[in-house]
């Protein structure tokens, strides 16, 4: 979208084409329009408070969208976001060229943030491989949005603009998700990497040769039955007034994941490619807060690499010595996402990082207990878990704390090296991950977080595809971080 602003100007008195209105139960509209009493249509029944139900009149040259929030106190931002992106869909359905939100009373920053994000999530198309329509008149959904405004009384821009970057580094993410991977090869996430710094991020990127320098026997037995380059990269950002302990974001970056010589069935293996979702995340919102030049002092790591076979492929039994020094029994191939991350938090912790959270898409048992609704959370530190807590609140993306236990850190051992990889006979997967997990980072503050709604998440602002789920997460992290006391 070309165009996003705020303004305290009357919708009817915006250049836009459509405007969209807010229905709380209980309340009546705010005012009516000459000729066109906005109240009648709800009284009517036409319009109704009914979350996400739409109506559609037209008045004062203009398009009226009534959407329904539900009761007040039901309210949350995510319901904005879906009734914004439910809004979006009608609006492009009708052909609306530019789009003005009348912001329902007494929102705070958050909420209106939220109206910005849907919008703009659900305006995103990804059509890299496809060619333009012959004739675009015939499309279903013809054209696409240009502008946004959203009107209130107070001015919001400041809001506005944080949404406008928040949602942009988010769709990047997505587009990142759902490129295909002999296209988004580990070189190609590197160079997307690179253009952070005309952002001031500092850049790193290493191949395979200084990895296997670094000792990071762990992370080279994923990529060492690949023909592709691996790629470390490193990202720092250390933003002006930066206060607070560095903080540390890992991302587990398999481009995609064959599973190795623990072969994925035939049925899931396409969408491997989602295997990248957490580098995905932790690279964009590296570019807002960069963007947004939050005062904090960061360090982000993501191994990149996919796990592909060949005669050089880890075999199951393999046992790899990690930069740390522990060595571990690869005894499924399949489980290599702790590998990568195991050295990519050593790595973390060596470039000075004292907070630290990765994202990955690391176990199926993750999503089978929770579906796409929650993230799983692991955390070794009470009060650091709660700041990821109030980030995913504040959000909106939504985390479930899960146990870490002495019992389970048990049977990680190998019975031929420190640690196995896969233990447990397929029982407790999303915990013994991050139990592995939990050995590598030591007694720094971290967090880990298993992506189950990295893609198909089913919402308006995101069916399906790449979800780009923790971008907002990571940055609202970021500035309460930053914002907390040294």
């Amino acid at each position: 979208m070309d165009d996003v602003c705020a303004t305290t100007a009357a919708p009817v008195d915006t250049a836009a084409d459509t405007v969209a209105l807010g229905v709380f139960a209980g309340k009546r509209i705010p005012h009516d329009l000459d000729g066109a009493p906005l109240q009648a249509l709800l009284d009517a029944g036409e319009a109704r408070a009914a979350f996400k139900h739409l109506a559609v009149t037209h008045a004062a040259g203009k398009r009226w969208i009534l959407v329904g929030l539900g009761g007040r106190d039901d309210f949350t931002p995510e319901r904005a976001r879906i009734a914004a992106a439910v809004v979006h869909g009608r609006a492009r359905e009708l052909g609306a060229a530019s789009l003005c939100w009348e912001l329902p009373h007494r929102l705070d920053d958050v909420e209106v943030a939220a109206f910005v994000e849907g919008t703009l999530l659900a305006a995103r198309r990804f059509d890299r491989y496809k060619a333009p329509p012959e004739d675009p008149e015939t499309e279903e959904r013809p054209g696409g949005l240009a502008a946004l405004i959203a009107s209130d009384h107070a001015d919001r821009s400041a809001a506005v603009a944080r949404a406008v970057v928040v949602a942009g580094a988010q769709n990047r993410a997505r587009d990142l998700q759902d490129r295909a991977p002999n296209d988004l090869t580990p070189t190609r996430l590197a160079d997307r990497a690179r253009e952070l710094e005309a952002l001031g991020v500092g850049v790193e990127v290493e191949g395979r040769a200084k990895i296997l320098a670094r000792r990071m026997g762990a992370f080279a037995a994923v990529f060492q039955g690949s023909a592709e380059e691996p790629a470390l990269i490193t990202l720092r950002w250390r933003g002006a007034r930066a206060r607070g302990p560095v903080l540390g974001l890992v991302g587990k970056g398999v481009t995609h994941d064959t599973g190795g010589y623990a072969l994925k069935p035939k049925g899931s293996i396409a969408a491997m490619k989602f295997d990248m979702s957490g580098a995905a995340a932790v690279l964009e919102a590296v570019a807002a807060i960069a963007e947004l030049e939050l005062p904090v002092d960061l360090v982000a790591v993501i191994g990149a690499t996919d796990n592909s076979i060949d005669a050089a492929a880890v075999h199951p039994g393999d046992v790899v010595r990690a930069a740390n020094g522990l060595t571990v029994e690869v005894n499924n191939p399949d489980a290599e996402g702790r590998l990568v991350l195991a050295d990519c938090l050593t790595h973390a912790r060596s470039l000075g990082a004292e907070r630290l959270v990765d994202l990955a898409t690391l176990t199926g048992g993750a999503i089978t207990a929770l579906g796409t609704v929650h993230c799983a959370l692991f955390a070794n530190d009470e009060q650091w878990a709660g700041a990821l807590e109030a980030a995913s609140a504040t959000s909106g993306e939504l985390v479930w704390r899960m146990p870490l236990h002495p019992d389970y850190a048990e049977q990680l051992k190998g019975r031929y090296a420190d640690l196995d990889n896969s233990p447990g006979g397929g029982k407790a997967q999303p915990v013994l991950a991050a139990e592995f997990l939990h050995r590598f980072a030591g007694d720094t503050p971290w967090a880990h977080i298993d992506l189950t709604a990295a893609n198909d998440l089913g919402k308006p602002y995101a069916k399906h595809g790449g979800a780009g789920w923790g971008v907002r997460l990571l940055v609202e992290l970021a500035e309460q971080h930053g914002a907390a006391p040294a």
